[in-house]
């Protein structure tokens, strides 16, 4: 069943963008979409740039968006589109888990986080409260949510892993789960040498010593 848009006394389709950068994932979102949502378009683009020009040439009703894109993460994608289009609704789809990236992505503007296994029910209701204006917050999402204003309200200070910048924490993340800093530059096209810049800064800003301390971070704070 469509999920049609109402715009003044006119009642039109949606015109959604796939951004991912491989093509079986755009082609397993798009028969999703098709199947529960009946877009009238479904545009798509496979990295930062193409995804940009794509949101400055036309108008969508909502993105999809990958945070593991080729040369430029998702995550400056997102600042842009939503410094450029604020009132473009993102929805994050990712291989990585709620703990990892979702309440810091929901606080720079994303409408929803959900994982790519997420059930086909799932991704609709996501759409439908993306496309309305709402932000679609799963039980998950919910919950880590609560704990980090709970720990705001506690503590008061933000803990070590927000001070890092978007780049930054996601090395953390990479780091912490033991990937080598040569998988890392292959991953997000960077080079080993800029992974050992951004670790150094990281360690300094987390004031911690080596990788086995960012893993027993991570562990402690849910960030697995």
């Amino acid at each position: 069943m469509g999920l049609p848009l109402e715009v003044g006394s006119e009642v039109r389709a949606m015109r959604i963008l796939l951004v991912d950068d491989h093509a079986v994932v755009r082609s397993g979102i798009r028969q999703i979409l098709q199947d529960t949502c009946a877009p009238e378009e479904i545009g798509e683009a496979a990295d930062a740039g193409e995804a940009l020009r794509a949101i400055y040439e036309s108008d969508w009703d909502l993105v999809f968006l990958d945070i593991r894109l080729p040369g430029r993460s998702g995550i400056e994608v997102l600042r842009q589109i939503k410094a450029n289009k604020p009132g473009l609704p993102v929805l994050i789809l990712s291989t990585y888990p709620e703990s990892q990236y979702a309440v810091r992505l929901i606080r720079a503007g994303a409408a929803g986080y959900l994982t790519k296994d997420a059930e086909e029910e799932e991704i609709c209701k996501a759409v439908g409260q993306a496309v309305t204006g709402r932000k679609y917050i799963s039980p998950v999402v919910g919950e880590l949510l609560a704990r980090q204003f709970d720990h705001a309200n506690r503590d008061g200070d933000k803990p070590p892993h927000e001070l890092l910048s978007d780049r930054e924490y996601q090395i953390f993340i990479e780091l912490a789960s033991g990937a080598r800093p040569v998988d890392i530059a292959e991953k997000y096209k960077i080079s080993a040498k800029t992974v050992a810049t951004h670790r150094t800064r990281i360690l300094q800003k987390m004031e911690l010593s080596n990788n086995a301390e960012l893993t027993l971070y991570a562990y402690q704070h849910n960030l697995g």
